[in-house]
């Protein structure tokens, strides 16, 4: 499903941020900068880029003396989902301070449970997959199609649910993975080929400390994408690479 902004890059809808040895999040959501702006909620779409630039504007505000930390995320690679994509939105709304975060400090989620169970650790979509193998799908989660909708309704506060249930499912699985206790669909593998010690996965277990997850949703062209977010691009499509269509979830949920 296509809109009439086919041109412009996707939006920003909801991001949220845990600190992980803490559990602490903070978030950036939509209906909260609406609510802040005094703007009614049948009207945001049509004020979205003034609630698109306070919300990115706080999000670097906050990022500003935290960019030493180790950024944890799902498939946040390039300008069409990732980082760079957030920098860029935040320029063209007229923003000129954003804090960029050092690609060292950037960890990909997806990519260390590749390297520990393989790549075929969880079917696509790989995360709404490993969620069901792990205690199943929290109650907030959303499909990209349901966000979708969620947002066409003005539902933003069931959206940024569905956001921080995610980032919530990226701490429960880096603490199942350093346990030893992360299903995957590769069984055996992840037991017998052990890295742990050796992997990336070792950054979390020395800096805990240091360790934000981080998770956005960004609106394009009629879809969401997923991902510090959710979301702008999946793996399948998105690892997250191109904004998706309405039928599929931008960060491969």
């Amino acid at each position: 499903m296509n809109d009439d902004n086919e041109g412009l890059s996707p939006r920003i809808t909801s991001i949220g941020v845990t600190h992980f040895a803490t559990e602490q999040t903070v978030s950036f959501s939509t209906h909260a900068i609406a609510e802040e702006m005094g703007i009614a909620r049948e009207d945001v779409q049509r004020n979205f880029d003034a609630v698109e630039r306070k919300l990115l504007h706080h999000f670097y505000g906050f990022i500003r003396d935290r960019r030493d930390k180790y950024w944890v995320h799902w498939n946040m690679r390039n300008l069409t989902y990732g980082f760079e994509h957030l920098e860029h939105r935040y320029r063209i709304l007229g923003g000129s301070d954003a804090a960029v975060i050092p690609v060292e400090r950037r960890i990909n989620l997806n990519d260390i449970l590749s390297d520990k169970y393989g790549s075929n650790y969880a079917g696509h979509p790989k995360m709404k997959n490993l969620m069901e193998m792990n205690g199943g799908v929290h109650r907030n989660f959303l499909t990209g199609e349901e966000e979708l909708q969620a947002f066409k309704n003005n539902e933003f506060i069931r959206m940024h649910n569905s956001t921080l249930c995610k980032l919530g499912f990226f701490s429960s699985v880096i603490r199942k993975a350093m346990a030893g206790k992360l299903r995957t669909a590769s069984r055996g593998f992840g037991i017998l080929l052990d890295r742990i010690f050796e992997s990336r996965l070792a950054k979390l277990i020395g800096f805990s400390s240091s360790v934000l997850a981080v998770l956005a949703v960004v609106w394009s062209s009629g879809s969401f994408v997923f991902n510090v977010y959710t979301n702008s691009g999946g793996e399948t499509d998105f690892v997250k690479g191109a904004p998706l269509n309405s039928s599929k979830a931008s960060s491969d949920q």
